[in-house]
């Protein structure tokens, strides 16, 4: 586990003392942090995983979905799959709080036979003890691994928390579809370094590109096109923090330049990629920023 100093960064990244990011060992699908900064922190992005997260100490601001939120200590945020985002210290406190990030397609099997679709949770600060309990199992310690047993009753009890704060589920797709949706997201993700056309997935699941684009967003909260994306991002992102060039992770990457990526980067990730660089390299040649921010 290792802390990011957010020094010298400007608005992006807070430049009291103390400010840092501090993020847990990788687990497939899920990823953890824990953040503490003053006054604003990212811009408006969204990613297409659930944020989950506990706020610790301070106010921690957002606007979400047309609204300013504000969540104190002990309350549980949810924001779901492709929702855009801010996020800041509410009041001149510092703020401190936790997340875990959460690939939607990990909750197929728990939600088997419970919903046709991804919970969507309406609102997105909760007063929950037990949806907090829940989530502090895993943030708890951010610098131990997260074992797969551990990992199958978390899913379980998220599923089943984000069900009931969700109320009853829409109407969503038939089992066909899932199987063949499922095959859209492999080839998607094996194939992330390349452009994908709309019809390699049309032969790929028997669906047509609209079909595919409505059951894809059903069962992974995104559409096949951003999915593709963010794969790209990820890989882009790894690149620049260990050490590659912006154009040359761009070109890498599947992207036309290096102004595309970094249009892409900023909606993504809520900072452009030359600000990521710079606190990469701040922490030192091992250092790894958060995938994503709340």
């Amino acid at each position: 586990m290792e802390a990011r100093q957010l020094e010298g960064l400007g608005r992006l990244c807070a430049p009291e003392a103390g400010a840092s990011i501090v993020t847990a060992p990788a687990f497939p699908g899920i990823e953890r942090i824990e953040a503490r900064f003053f006054g604003d922190a990212f811009e408006p992005h969204r990613h297409d995983t659930y944020g989950l997260g506990v706020t610790l100490e301070g106010v921690q601001r957002f606007r979400y979905r047309g609204a300013q939120r504000h969540s104190l200590p002990g309350n549980v945020i949810v924001l779901h799959p492709d929702e855009e985002h801010d996020g800041g210290a509410g009041t001149e406190r510092r703020l401190r709080y936790r997340m875990l990030y959460l690939e939607p397609a990990l909750l197929s099997q728990p939600l088997a036979g419970k919903s046709r679709t991804l919970p969507f949770v309406a609102q997105p600060v909760l007063a929950d003890p037990a949806l907090q309990a829940a989530l502090m199992e895993a943030l708890g310690s951010l610098d131990e691994p997260l074992e797969e047993l551990f990992v199958d009753a978390m899913l379980e009890n998220l599923a089943q928390a984000l069900l009931r704060h969700a109320g009853r589920p829409a109407q969503g797709r038939g089992p066909t579809a899932a199987l063949q949706v499922k095959r859209a997201r492999d080839f998607l993700a094996a194939n992330a370094d390349r452009v994908v056309r709309s019809g390699e997935l049309e032969r790929l699941t028997g669906l047509d590109r609209y079909e595919l684009a409505r059951h894809f967003r059903v069962l992974y909260g995104t559409s096949p096109h951003r999915f593709l994306l963010m794969r790209r991002l990820q890989r882009a992102r790894q690149m620049i923090i260990h050490g590659a060039a912006l154009a040359e992770a761009a070109v890498a990457t599947g992207f036309t330049d290096q102004s595309h990526m970094n249009r892409h980067f900023k909606k993504a990730f809520g900072m452009p990629p030359g600000r990521w660089a710079e606190l990469a390299a701040a922490a030192g040649s091992d250092a790894r920023p958060p995938a994503f921010a709340a």
